[in-house]
């Protein structure tokens, strides 16, 4: 996806509207004309992928006025008048100075645009005095069943929507809309994380309600994410006890950007070697300010705690 994070640049990110699709299935309809939709700032894809409600897919190219890794970064010679043992070795320092350059460069470029695009949603949101939650996790952490149980139980007083993110697959998002509440899937293909230009898209699809919670399920991962602003107003670290107790100090950018992290899976406790102070304390030594509560999303333990988080940062927006 970009040369921040590694992914590969030659995938488009696809939005699935579940609702939309299933009423298009039900009752199908002509392809009327193509949507037009921005360009991704973190995606130099070569063309764009559209997964239309109606089961029709369709692609277009179009140009890329934004510099691509490999076009920039490709080795070149340089011509030297004086001569010495080994050529071929200086001329890779000078390959390897150049795409290193030109890599900061990319990296620099994409995270700027990508912040552009995140105040754009920022402000979209903040218009809508609609509070916006990123979820972030390692995969299996349980962000999934925390969307689950939190739909189910504050659902009735309190309106949400979901943008779930993936690579692949509508698993996810089939299982929020079991729960009747609206979402909508974005895959990225090859990508390791959402970013802004993609969540614009998932919202214009997602059309969440005034005064509403809008929860973004990011890709499961602790690195990426995390530096990618996507417009919400908190990001949300969930960690599960059976990852261990020095994941904050392995990945401290994580924890770091994060407001609240979710101790999840606690009612695992009593049969795993896991130190919920030491961890604790790792996280704060990271992030000073982090919130923490311990949870459990199967069974419901301390789930209180997080749904008054919720309420209080939503007061807080509408005040």
């Amino acid at each position: 996806m970009c040369t921040t994070c590694g992914c590969s640049n030659k995938q488009s990110a696809a939005v699935t509207d579940l609702d939309a699709q299933e009423a298009a299935q039900a009752q199908p309809r002509e392809e009327s004309g193509s949507p037009q939709q921005p360009q991704s700032a973190a995606v130099a894809a070569h063309e764009h992928l559209y997964r239309r409600v109606d089961g029709h897919g369709h692609t277009h190219p179009h140009p890329h006025p934004h510099p691509h890794p490999h076009d920039q970064a490709r080795p070149h010679s340089h011509e030297h008048e004086h001569e010495h043992e080994n050529e071929h070795e200086h001329d890779q320092v000078h390959v390897h100075a150049h795409e290193h350059g030109t890599s900061i460069t990319l990296e620099q470029e994409i995270l700027a645009k990508n912040q552009l695009l995140a105040e754009r949603n920022r402000g979209w949101l903040a218009g809508r005095s609609i509070l916006a939650v990123n979820l972030m996790s390692s995969p299996g952490a349980g962000k999934t069943t925390l969307l689950e149980r939190t739909i189910r139980e504050t659902g009735g007083t309190m309106p949400l929507t979901v943008i779930e993110g993936d690579q692949a697959t509508l698993n996810d998002a089939e299982r929020i809309r079991a729960t009747g509440c609206r979402v909508v899937q974005i895959n990225t293909g090859t990508g390791c994380h959402l970013d802004a230009e993609m969540i614009f898209r998932g919202l214009k699809q997602l059309e969440p309600p005034l005064r509403s919670v809008v929860m973004i399920e990011n890709v499961g991962n602790l690195v990426c994410p995390a530096l990618f602003d996507l417009g919400e107003l908190a990001k949300v670290l969930i960690l599960s006890v059976t990852e261990g107790e020095d994941k904050p100090i392995k990945y401290p950018h994580m924890f770091r950007a994060s407001s609240l992290m979710l101790l999840n899976k606690i009612d695992l406790l009593p049969y795993l070697r896991f130190d919920v102070a030491r961890c604790i304390d790792y996280a704060r030594r990271v992030n000073p300010a982090i919130d923490i509560l311990q949870i459990s999303a199967e069974t419901g333990a301390g789930m209180e705690a997080w749904y008054a988080w919720l309420r209080d940062h939503r007061d807080t927006l509408l005040r």
